[in-house]
């Protein structure tokens, strides 16, 4: 059963039912997108973001494109990156993600680091954003990597935190308790200030990355009625 489950015919079934499954999720709830502004200035301007969320919260980020665009209809003339492990997981993140106006850069800090690099700061110097899960795709939970800071620093491009959560969800048992989204809750998306990351001051600026996305999450916990998480 595990080797069928494994194999790549599968999980492409598999992928294309979470994507629709989410489709559905995003059509039956109500989504807000919250603190915005000067980010959607920034892409009306041209200028690129390095968009960061914690791993738990992916399920919720596909209204993102679509809510943005809304906003400001600049934000759909730009092709978000989302950068995912060259894992069988990552792989499956993104088949089942990428209906929603985004394109996979697939590598991380263990396989394929470089050339994701590479390829993210083409798409900053192209315009583009991308969107980085900073303590995936294995953690530890909430603590982010130093790509985040360094792909900032060296792009020039300021992040975003961005949280996200829906009144309806479940926690999953995986290693970031993630949060699964269900069909007609209330969803939030809350991005926090835009932080500025210095040529040589990536890892001075990664505790306020952390303290943002932390922020952020709790900021979109709250709109939905989601009590906040015990201190660790």
């Amino acid at each position: 059963m595990r080797k069928l489950i494994r194999h790549p015919a599968t999980q492409a079934v598999l992928a294309r039912l979470v994507g629709l499954y989410l489709v559905l999720v995003v059509r039956t709830s109500r989504w807000e997108l919250v603190g915005a502004g000067p980010a959607l200035a920034r892409i009306a301007a041209g200028e690129p973001l390095v968009i960061a969320f914690w791993h738990e919260r992916l399920p919720m980020v596909p209204p993102l494109r679509a809510l943005a665009g809304a906003a400001e209809p600049a934000a759909l003339r730009v092709t978000p990156r989302v950068l995912v492990s060259q894992h069988r997981d990552g792989r499956f993140i993104g088949d089942a993600v990428r209906r929603f106006g985004v394109e996979m850069v697939y590598g991380s800090s263990r396989r394929g680091g470089a050339m994701a690099l590479a390829g993210l700061l083409r798409t900053l110097k192209g315009g583009d954003p991308i969107l980085i899960t900073p303590d995936g795709p294995r953690g530890p939970r909430r603590r982010a990597a130093p790509g985040v800071a360094q792909l900032a620093a060296l792009s020039g491009a300021a992040v975003v935190p961005l949280g996200a959560a829906s009144s309806a969800h479940r926690r999953l048992g995986s290693w970031d308790r993630m949060m699964f989204p269900l069909p007609f809750g209330r969803g939030v998306l809350a991005c926090g200030p835009l932080i500025e990351v210095p040529r040589d001051g990536a890892a001075a600026a990664l505790p306020a990355i952390e303290a943002a996305l932390d922020a952020a999450c709790a900021a979109a916990d709250a709109a939905c009625g989601i009590p906040a998480e015990p201190a660790i």
